[in-house]
């Protein structure tokens, strides 16, 4: 799953920067779903049930992420940007590298969180409420910003370096861990209905429907619940193929293997984008072909992806530039 969301990531990336138009090749929908899932397998596969998170452990586990998710970006961002430019590239996009940053901060939320309410009886509708309360005030502040929030001074600019308005994801990432929780359960009612499918489908292209606005209320619906909905049609979809995406199948191996190297693939892949295509975009647009634009789109991203995995290979031939540069782990490279 995680492997199938880098590619619509870098998908979306060769439609946006390489072909000159975000919504072409069927983006519009994917974009209500793309990133939902990819913070959503991010929850799920950072939730530990053994894990007693207590103040040693978060500040433990915080030092570790930071290593791992922040130091290898910042790199990657001074070498796209040029020294010149990164201090400026610090906003809240962080010049296409804001994922990685609202990544590590929704750990320390989520850890924050779950230390203050590992005592209580209600701590995972206490985490769902919190998630829910950042996610729509994060999406309220981005809807509202140039008419409320963009004279602020120094607090517009600690937002824009906190990328807060990115924060409206945090919903997802909290709800993969509270998926993995209680997998049992969710595992229960995905099987067990006949109708669960149906119905997220229902929701999914009833929120792509809803005509896009500057009104909240809308707006904020169509984000979240078309998120939800399209990240567990997902889920549930790679649950009944399972079979199919094992690692003795090769499409299972594929997406596997890319799944295991999203960081190195997101670092890379913006020094690989053909965007010298553009020209070529622009005619693509005048034919005005859905499937030619997904072909094309997709045959430029996956050469794109592998472009990043040949050259996250070489340069994790060197174990100590795989530990700074996509934070490897120095004794598994070693041995």
């Amino acid at each position: 799953m995680r492997g199938l969301t880098m590619l619509l990531v870098v998908y979306s990336h060769v439609c946006n920067y390489c072909l000159g138009e975000w919504a072409m090749g069927g983006n519009r929908i994917l974009f209500l779903l793309r990133l939902p899932c990819f913070f959503f397998i991010s929850g799920w596969l950072f939730y530990r049930a053994e894990t007693l998170w207590d103040r040693e452990t978060v500040i433990r586990t915080i030092i570790k992420k930071f290593r791992v998710q922040i130091v290898p970006t910042a790199i990657f961002l001074l070498l796209l940007a040029g020294p010149s430019l990164f201090v400026s590239r610090l906003g809240a996009t962080k010049g296409g590298y804001w994922f990685t940053f609202a990544l590590f901060e929704f750990f320390v939320i989520y850890l924050l969180s779950a230390l203050a309410c590992h005592r209580s009886r209600r701590c995972d509708i206490l985490l769902l409420m919190s998630a829910l309360v950042i996610s729509a005030a994060a999406f309220a502040y981005d809807i509202y910003y140039n008419r409320y929030f963009a004279n602020m001074g120094w607090a517009t600019q600690l937002l824009g370096f906190l990328s807060f308005m990115t924060w409206r994801y945090y919903l997802f990432f909290a709800i993969g861990t509270l998926t993995r929780k209680h997998f049992a359960r969710i595992e229960a009612w995905l099987d067990n209905s006949r109708n669960t499918w149906l119905l997220l489908l229902a929701v999914f292209i009833a929120m792509t429907l809803i005509p896009q606005g500057d009104y909240f209320a809308t707006e904020y619906l169509r984000f979240s619940a078309g998120g939800v909905a399209g990240m567990f049609l997902v889920f549930t979809g790679f649950r009944r193929h399972s079979r199919s995406f094992c690692n003795d199948q090769k499409l299972g191996r594929a997406l596997i293997y890319i799944g295991r190297r999203t960081l190195d693939i997101y670092l890379l892949h913006y020094f690989f984008l053909p965007r010298f295509l553009l020209p070529f975009g622009q005619r693509l647009q005048s034919i005005d072909s859905l499937p030619l634009e997904i072909a094309t789109a997709s045959g430029i991203a996956l050469i794109v992806v592998a472009l990043c995995l040949i050259t996250s290979r070489v340069i994790c031939l060197s174990p100590i530039l795989g530990h700074i540069l996509f934070g490897k782990n120095l004794k598994t490279e070693k041995a």
